[in-house]
């Protein structure tokens, strides 16, 4: 049977996999490339470019995740739904 805790899991993952998404486009915009042009790149700088993008995303994860926790923190403790 699935928790509440679980249930709130999941959904949190499916946000941050948005987000993480975004962050990757963002980070390809500013090396002036995008999702959709990648596949016109050569192989090596696509492969590149991704793991850049993913280093990326990953470190703003994280530092929003930090923040979460930071806030969660200042007042009390997560907060009952």
């Amino acid at each position: 049977m699935t928790t509440i805790e679980q249930l709130d899991e999941i959904v949190a993952r499916s946000g941050y996999a948005a987000l993480e998404q975004a962050y990757i486009e963002q980070y390809l915009r500013s090396q002036n490339t995008s999702l959709k042009q990648l596949h016109e790149l050569p192989e090596a700088r696509r492969r590149e470019l991704m793991r850049e993008a993913s280093s990326y995303a990953s470190m703003k994860l994280s530092e929003v995740e930090a923040r979460s926790h930071l806030i969660e923190e200042m007042h009390g403790g997560p907060q009952p739904m």
